[in-house]
């Protein structure tokens, strides 16, 4: 197995390589209006059923997320004693108690539609067509998603602290204020938790990505732009369908007037950087050579244009969207023995039983369910991180502030999708080798860890539960990413089966490493390789995979692999080659959201051709199914060879 590989399963330490610079650049009725300050309870003045009606009907489209508001954030947790002093909240600041402030969306204008969800807005009861269609003129819906609060009467919007935490290791110095209170929701804004009737019922909390500044924005702009909101869009999407726990996006709008300015790459940036290269005109000779050796050594992994973009909103849902690092910023507080930290994270403990995990205990004190709460999450999150490897994603950041305690996919960034296998690959450049692909599920752990510290300090006396928890969690983790290459190679989920593919993976993956094949393309093949007949060239459906000419003995490696790989498949009794190859589809995508894909896609968005987010949404609905001849061609297909090296599409930063 080769260095860096995945072989040695996920209990074991992050493996990595040495490389260059690399950092990064520049329905139920619920409670309509809450009370502020302190301890929100019940709602101020319960409204009647003729208001509450009332309210509904204002809210014409969108009733049904007034009629099933529920803002258990608002009701059940603390608000910042400040907010009402630096009202209206959207310039950066500490916040040094609560979990929330109150904070309205700041809407963007002249508002379009790009695209949305039906599934999801059918999930909230949403009437079908409530968003009308990319091009009509925007009724409330897109209003309201893009920050015109006012649209949906009762509706609060909040914005929460949280805490920065990187492979365990805590941090407050790239916080304005060095003390760790400065992360938090910075353009994100929850805007409605809602009981939803319609569809497929159940609780949603929604938030606008992009809509402005909060208390925790640390000197930016609060916005993002249309080319990370499509990747966002469509990713999270595409994820959800693919059977990866993760987020949902509801919609995506795009304002027609405001911009703003982002570092990305010229074509330049992939050039090798002369004396006479314009952007160094102006620098003393020295200084000139000194920049353009810095340059040509970084192999243009920097931005080098500073341009002006779209801003656009995501509206993002989620049962929850609390993370590790919220429960980690009270514990750092209560560890400092700020007065009255500790029972705001009691507080925020039961909040996550109640949002997450309320089967966990229920009845128990809180001590015994915050242990029970801990080994569920291990759980949780050993299914995304499996689903992840699964489908070849690499989400490129996976602090403790971007892990969600109910064990989701969040903050669609930095990801990636695997084209030629890497296990050290992560797209953003910041990533760093922990936050490789094959390092996910130690990076996880990490992330466990720094929870089941959180949660130390409301087990009193019961400490090793903790580390009894965290290391069953290993345990959970690696059996779940095991489980990943079984089921991915088609062996049955038995003991012959698991012992298979431990000793299949490693071969397969050095196979994978030394003859640049792509990921996708070489796991959805695998069903064509079963369907062939005993005698036949088991290396012909895989050839459209490599990113080079197979040499020096390796085609026949291949051929040996896959000849013992099929002995072992059709092994189990009964197994047709037909069913071994609808098995195999079943675990492995033929359509994941590679980067020039959405490139693509979003090239076209900010010349005002929807056309192509369109496609890609409809395409990642069913991306294990074969599609269409034309949906094969366009995107079944190794990525061209300038996706591997140009940046915004082969790194960002």
């Amino acid at each position: 197995m080769p260095k860096g590989g995945l072989g040695g399963g996920a209990g074991g330490p992050p493996r990595g390589r040495a490389r260059g610079r690399a950092g990064g650049a520049l329905v139920l009725l619920g409670a309509l209006r809450l009370g502020g300050g302190g301890m929100v309870g019940a709602a101020a003045g319960a409204a009647s059923a003729g208001g509450a009606a009332s309210a509904v009907a204002a809210a014409g489209v969108l009733g049904p997320l007034v009629a099933g508001s529920d803002p258990t954030w608002l009701r059940a947790l603390r608000e910042d004693p400040e907010a009402e002093r630096h009202a209206p909240n959207r310039r950066s600041r500490e916040v040094r108690s609560g979990h929330f402030v109150r904070v309205r969306p700041s809407p963007l204008p002249e508002p379009a539609l790009v695209a949305h969800s039906a599934s999801m807005a059918a999930a909230l009861g949403l009437a079908p067509g409530a968003f009308g269609a990319p091009g009509d003129v925007p009724g409330e819906a897109v209003r309201f998603f893009s920050g015109q609060q006012d649209l949906a009467p009762g509706l609060d919007s909040w914005a929460t602290p949280y805490a920065l935490s990187i492979m365990g290791r805590r941090y407050t110095n790239n916080c304005p204020f060095n003390t760790g209170n400065g992360y938090g929701d910075g353009r994100a804004l929850s805007v409605a938790e809602v009981l939803a009737a319609g569809g497929d019922g159940g609780r949603w909390e929604l938030q606008l990505k992009g809509a402005g500044t909060t208390p925790f924005c640390r000197g930016g702009d609060g916005r993002a732009v249309l080319r990370s909101s499509v990747r966002e869009f469509l990713a999270s999407e595409a994820m959800h369908f693919l059977r990866v726990p993760t987020t949902r996006a509801l919609s995506l709008v795009v304002s027609g007037s405001e911009t703003a300015k982002r570092p990305w790459y010229s074509g330049r940036a992939q050039e090798q950087v002369t004396v006479d290269d314009p952007r160094l005109a102006g620098y003393p000779e020295a200084m000139r050579a000194a920049l353009m050796a810095q340059i040509n050594q970084q192999g243009g992994r920097e931005p080098d244009v500073m341009g002006e973009e779209p801003c656009a909103i995501t509206t993002r849902a989620a049962t929850s969207f609390l993370r590790v690092g919220h429960l980690d910023l009270f514990a750092r507080r209560a560890e400092a023995d700020q007065p009255g930290a500790l029972e705001e994270l009691r507080e925020l403990v039961q909040h996550a039983l109640d949002r997450e995990y309320p089967d966990v205990l229920p009845g128990a004190p809180l001590e015994e369910r915050a242990g029970g709460l801990l080994r569920a999450f291990g759980e949780r999150l050993a299914v995304v991180v499996a689903g992840w490897m699964r489908v070849g994603f690499c989400q490129g950041n996976f602090n403790a502030d971007n892990c969600l305690v109910g064990g989701r996919t969040m903050d669609y960034g930095p990801f990636g999708f695997l084209d030629e296998y890497d296990p050290l690959f992560a797209k953003w450049t910041g990533s760093g080798e922990h936050f490789a692909f094959a390092n996910q599920p130690e990076a996880g752990l990490t992330n466990f860890s720094t929870l089941a510290k959180a949660l130390t300090l409301v087990l009193p006396g019961r400490a090793g539960e903790a580390r009894e928890a965290t290391q069953e969690a290993a345990l959970v983790m690696k059996a779940a990413v095991a489980g990943v290459w079984r089921a991915k190679l088609g062996l049955p989920d038995t003991g012959e089966g698991r012992a298979s593919a431990s000793a299949l993976w490693p071969e397969l993956e050095g196979l994978l490493t030394r003859s640049r094949a792509d990921w996708t393309i070489v796991w959805r093949q695998l069903a064509e390789v079963a369907l062939l007949a005993e005698g036949d060239d088991l290396v012909v459906p895989l050839r459209a995979a490599f990113y080079a000419p197979l040499a020096d003995g390796s085609a026949e490696a291949w051929a040996d692999f896959l000849q013992r790989w099929r002995a072992v498949l059709f092994a189990e009794d009964g197994l047709r080659p037909e069913a071994a190859a609808e098995r195999l589809r079943r675990e492995n995508p033929k359509y994941v959201p590679r980067e020039w894909m959405l490139v693509e896609a979003y090239d076209a968005a900010a010349a005002g051709d929807y056309g192509p987010v369109n496609a890609l949404q409809e395409l990642f609905k069913d991306p294990y199914a074969e599609g269409t001849a034309e949906q094969a061609e366009r995107f079944f297909r190794r990525a061209p060879d300038e996706a591997l090296r140009k940046g915004g599409v082969a790194f960002m930063t």
